[in-house]
């Protein structure tokens, strides 16, 4: 209790509480604006649309973790959503098949990036592409129907506690214990942190990326269908901006580019304080096109601070 309770003792600290400290700068304002944001029902109507994001935000950390970059997550998980309003409602086990083939696909795609050395800015950015390509062809038109269970089981309502919290808090401790906690967490950590050494270890580069793809493509796959049992309906452009969003959850909850530095919990609040910023914006009547400039604005602000921290660290 001594340990969680101990003062801060430096900047390593400070940089590890930014995700959180975020997070309550956005939450305390809405608070006072809107007092019933913190009602079981309001937590449930600002928290819903965060899961999906918190999912996408996870597959992105799981590919920065492999020091690379995927910018078509968001198209992956518009066609995750088109496979489910269509496929998966009218064929379940011709959905699922075609759920698990991108997955793999997912996988391949983080093996041939390590082999061939190709940049994965490059090969993801044509990949997006492909998703919104294949989504069209889909889904011509927004449209498509969920399947009811996945629509029961996104409008679960649990006693007490909003379900949205409780499954993200769940999905933040369990990647957490894989990721940083287990062996098989820790060597994937060190083939984006020094894949060289990992290479002299016995560690096979391509099988790592390989895994932290696949992971990618899961979390992905759980995003789209999560989004679709939230809407009921799908389109092949409906989740984008995930793309961009998943980046900054990232950044935002002090992951960087380089290193294999990465925290889910840190991850999943940044997606949070994303998810809260734009309604908070709402609250505030900002029009559409204003909110994404800001959200970024906000972004700058944490990793101006980071800077600040990191600066502090470097003279010591």
């Amino acid at each position: 209790m001594k340990a969680v309770l101990r003062p801060l003792r430096g900047p390593r600290d400070l940089r590890s509480i930014l995700p959180f400290a975020s997070l309550v700068a956005i939450l305390v304002p809405m608070a006072i604006i809107q007092p019933n944001t913190l009602s079981y029902f309001g937590g449930v109507m600002l928290l819903n649309l965060g899961v999906p994001i918190v999912f996408a935000t996870l597959a992105q950390l799981a590919v920065i973790t492999a020091n690379e970059l995927d910018l078509s997550i968001g198209s992956f998980v518009s066609l995750v959503a088109c496979i489910g309003a269509t496929l998966l409602q009218s064929s379940p086990w011709l959905g699922a098949l075609a759920l698990a083939g991108c997955v793999v696909l997912y996988a391949l795609v983080g093996a041939l990036i390590e082999y061939r050395r190709i940049s994965s800015v490059v090969v993801t950015l044509g990949l997006s592409f492909v998703w919104n390509g294949i989504a069209v062809l889909l889904l011509p038109a927004p449209g498509g129907k969920s399947p009811d269970w996945l629509a029961t089981l996104m409008g679960f309502q649990s006693p007490v506690i909003p379900a949205p919290l409780l499954w993200t808090v769940a999905i933040a401790i369990c990647m957490h214990l894989f990721l940083m906690r287990s062996s098989h967490g820790v060597a994937l950590r060190g083939v984006g942190g020094n894949a060289p050494a990992m290479r002299r270890f016995g560690w096979s580069v391509i099988r790592a990326k390989a895994t932290l793809f696949g992971c990618a493509g899961v979390f992905g796959v759980c995003s789209g269908l999560t989004l679709l049992g939230l809407t009921t309906s799908a389109d092949a452009n409906i989740a984008l901006r995930y793309t961009l969003l998943s980046v900054a959850g990232v950044i935002l909850g002090g992951g960087e580019f380089v290193g294999g530095r990465v925290s889910p919990i840190g991850a999943v609040l940044g997606a949070i304080t994303l998810t809260l910023a734009s309604s908070f914006l709402s609250f505030l009547q900002v029009a559409p096109q204003w909110q994404i400039g800001l959200q970024g604005a906000i972004l700058i602000a944490v990793l101006s601070l980071r800077l600040l921290v990191r600066m502090k660290e470097q003279r010591k």
